[in-house]
């Protein structure tokens, strides 16, 4: 189903696809969900008791923690993105349609860390078919095993 999923219409969809993506990797996955505007993060203003968007629909936000090396964590936004957390380094803003093909450069060690020596600095590259890219600057102390394993 994932391989030849284009788009992932709802939270939920993206939840089941980061599921099937844990089954077929051997990972662990733990998913919970905030439902209703006055749940989710980026509806701080939702007034007490508040749970719909003025259109009147509820939104959903999902976060999801992989076992094993690296670490990952989704967050999946009901606005159609996401943010993914690898090893600490967050990469903001990743359309919710990218996250499994993300997750599956990730997964199957094609990311990489591109060091550059002047001025320095570490960056976290992600391919993604299409020829598209992720590149993500990383602070040196956030630089775990994991992430100076995959230093080019």
């Amino acid at each position: 189903m994932i391989d030849g999923m284009e788009h992932l219409p709802t939270t939920e969809a993206a939840v089941t696809a980061l599921r099937e993506l844990a089954d077929r990797y051997g990972r662990e996955i733990e998913v919970t969900h905030d439902i209703g505007a006055d749940q989710t993060s980026r509806r701080t203003a939702a007034g007490v008791g508040v749970t719909t968007d003025p259109d009147g629909s509820l939104p959903h936000e999902a976060h999801a923690e992989f076992g094993g090396l690296p670490r990952v964590r989704v967050r999946l936004f009901p606005e159609d993105d996401a943010l993914i957390d690898v090893e600490g380094v967050e990469c903001p803003d990743v359309p919710r349609d990218d996250v499994p093909a993300f997750l599956r450069s990730l997964f199957d060690g094609l990311a990489y860390v591109k060091a550059r020596r002047f001025p320095p600095g570490y960056f976290l590259v992600v391919p993604l078919p299409g020829d598209r890219t992720y590149k993500e600057f990383i602070p040196m102390v956030v630089l775990t095993p994991w992430l100076s394993a995959r230093v080019r």
